[in-house]
């Protein structure tokens, strides 16, 4: 009791809701934006949270990711253009439902659903991670060795698209983890001779460069905008919403609930999850033909996915110190940068921290509806801010970011270089989380194997000698083979199917 009170007294306090506002301001805008990610303004927040104490960092963070993932849906039904990759999967119906007269109506009906998500996977997220906490304190060297593998191999098994870039994606994120002094023999590994390297790449420069300034290149890039809207907005926001809710419920659970699980996954995230959300919808529909031409079911579903996988992803990251997804890659960074490690010893504590996010959590979801529906209201002001104006603001802050982390000019060419290999690795293809896990899990993957070597004398054996490591071993052993047995399963029904013919 004493730690929930602690968590209420670091949560209400005036600086902290100010940050939640003004962060959610952000993340709303930068979210309405199109071309802006959520995971570019929470890497653009990350040196400012660098002068905050660790409570509103947390909250800034939160709030920004949950609005701009919000905020996203606004481009893509006025124009057909997502703000963020999570509003893809139901960009089609939004923007069929806005040539109707019903743009207001596609939004309501979002931001409602956001907001139940949200809420819905904090709540998951408050029962699970304590009892995860108290299971992953039994954990030894062995587990978490075993943990980080499968996390990073699940980061290329649930990527979209080819296997084999997500694979050399990993690997490129995992040789950015073996820069500096090994731990073994204290030799230095790839620092080429540059003091700064010796205690590795750090986390922020390479957040920064992957997913902001690889964006600034990619607009760039591309050709000139043109945004101009012709749709007509006369509706009203929450009219029909009381309607939708009561009729799809079971959707907005179902969503909610495949939001969650697919969040937790690493390397998953909020689109993943809201295009898998959006795709059960569909199979279970009495109404498929509708899907494609402007139907309220497929938003309801896929738009609860990506507000509660967003919270979904904090599971793994806070109980295990493994992400989710992007963001809560930055977050375990900027829980570094704060002097916290993230797993199960930060629910005991006792200091309220963890129930401080929790609440931080709520509010933000909470505060998602006023906010929503103001930008609701001012959709125009946003999807029609210049891109060319803000793009070189935004080039401003990453080479002033980078830098003030450690006031080192080493960060900064980190961050360019970084961002210049991102944005060719992400124009031919390559995803980005699996670089992102294998960063974050290289270093986990190699000290806890390292570990586990010394305490056996270098018996392989070992890591199947307790039952929870045993457990993940073979789930990790059985995802690896994987596509082998779905391939063997086909054949044998092909098979089976031709001699019954």
């Amino acid at each position: 009791m004493d730690a929930l009170i602690n968590g209420f007294a670091l949560v209400l306090t005036l600086d902290t809701m100010l940050v939640i506002i003004a962060a959610s301001l952000f993340g709303i805008f930068v979210g309405a934006v199109p071309g802006l990610t959520a995971t570019m303004a929470v890497a653009l927040l990350v040196p400012v949270t660098f002068y905050m104490d660790t409570t509103p960092a947390i909250a800034a963070i939160v709030s920004t990711s949950a609005m701009a993932i919000f905020a996203g849906d606004i481009p893509g039904t006025y124009l057909n253009i997502p703000g963020t990759p999570a509003s893809a999967a139901y960009v089609t119906e939004s923007y069929s439902l806005a040539k109707k007269g019903r743009a207001r109506e596609v939004l309501g009906i979002n931001l409602v659903c956001s907001v139940f998500g949200g809420i819905f996977g904090t709540v998951i997220l408050i029962v699970v991670a304590q009892s995860l906490a108290e299971v992953a304190l039994q954990f030894s060297a062995f587990e978490y060795f075993w943990l980080a593998v499968l996390g990073l191999s699940c980061s290329i098994f649930i990527s979209i698209g080819s296997k084999t870039k997500a694979f050399l994606s990993l690997l490129f994120g995992i040789l950015l983890s073996t820069v500096g002094l090994d731990m073994m023999s204290g030799a230095p590994r790839f620092t080429f001779g540059v003091p700064d390297l010796m205690a590795g790449v750090n986390f922020i420069p390479v957040m920064i460069g992957m997913f902001a300034l690889n964006e600034l290149m990619n607009y760039y890039s591309s050709k000139s905008e043109k945004k101009t809207i012709n749709i007509v907005a006369t509706d009203s926001v929450f009219h029909n919403v009381p309607k939708h809710t009561k009729r799809y419920w079971r959707n907005m659970l179902r969503g909610s609930s495949i939001g969650t699980l697919i969040g937790a996954l690493p390397g998953a995230g909020a689109d993943i999850a809201a295009w898998i959300a959006y795709a059960v919808g569909k199979s279970r529909s009495k109404d498929k033909a509708k899907y494609g031409t402007g139907h309220i079911e497929g938003i309801v579903d896929a738009s609860s996915a990506n507000n509660s996988g967003l919270s979904g992803a904090w599971v793994p990251a806070l109980v295990f110190g493994i992400p989710g997804d992007s963001i809560t890659a930055i977050v375990i960074g900027v829980l570094y940068m704060k002097g916290m490690n993230p797993g199960p010893t930060i629910f005991m504590d006792g200091s309220g921290l963890i129930y401080a996010l929790f609440i931080v959590f709520i509010i933000a979801n909470l505060m998602m509806l006023p906010i929503g529906y103001m930008a609701i209201r001012l959709s125009k002001f946003f999807i029609l801010t210049p891109s060319r104006v803000l793009m070189p603001v935004i080039l401003c802050f990453c080479i002033v970011g980078a830098f003030a982390i450690n006031n080192s000019i080493v960060d900064v060419w980190i961050m360019l270089v970084i961002g210049l290999v991102a944005y060719v690795l992400a124009v031919n293809g390559f995803p980005m989380a699996p670089a992102i896990l294998g960063l974050v899990l290289g270093s986990t993957v190699e000290n806890n194997f390292m570990s586990a070597m010394l305490r056996t004398g270098g018996d392989l054996t070992s890591f199947f000698a307790r039952p929870i490591s045993a457990g993940l071993g073979i789930a990790v052993i059985v995802l690896w083979c994987s596509p082998l047995l779905v391939k063997a399963y086909r054949y044998q029904q092909s098979r089976s199917a031709r001699a019954s013919s």
